[in-house]
């Protein structure tokens, strides 16, 4: 077999194992839920890049504005509308997921009503980067509520 061949078959066997752990990754971030309200408050973006949030003392990079307070009675159907899933609905609470259409990745999209405004945040169940996927999704949620 010539050395070309074995490359593309090594480049071969790369590919289907990328693609491989992808699948699984999707696979895991189906399980579980968003975090909830801790104190009150949305949880914290982790240290990885794929999250923001409206909450008071998020790091700069990761930060988002609130949603006008008259935004609350429509969120539910801007996220429906955006293809994503209500999993909670209280008074001053709604969780969403919304799910990747290739490797089924679910991201969680948490919603804080407050005193003046409306929190909100968006970020990954895995992996690392989310290739600023979080930050476009509350931007076109934002401008869906503003319609």
């Amino acid at each position: 077999m010539s050395a070309l061949a074995k490359g593309l078959y090594a480049l071969a066997g790369l590919g289907a194992l990328g693609v491989g752990g992808f699948f699984t990754l999707g696979l895991v971030s189906q399980n579980g839920s968003a975090p909830g309200l801790v104190d009150g408050r949305l949880s914290s973006c982790p240290g990885s890049p794929n999250c923001v949030s409206s909450e008071d003392g998020t790091a700069s990079e990761k930060s988002v504005k609130p949603l006008p307070l008259g935004a609350w009675d429509d969120v539910p159907q801007a996220v429906e509308g955006m293809g994503g899933t209500i999993t909670a609905n209280t008074s001053d609470y709604i969780a969403a997921e919304f799910k990747s259409s290739f490797f089924g990745f679910v991201d969680d999209v948490e919603f804080r009503k407050g005193e003046d405004f409306v929190h909100v945040r968006s970020a990954s169940r895995v992996g690392h980067s989310d290739a600023g996927v979080n930050a476009a999704r509350v931007k076109t949620l934002r401008k869906a509520l503003s319609q």
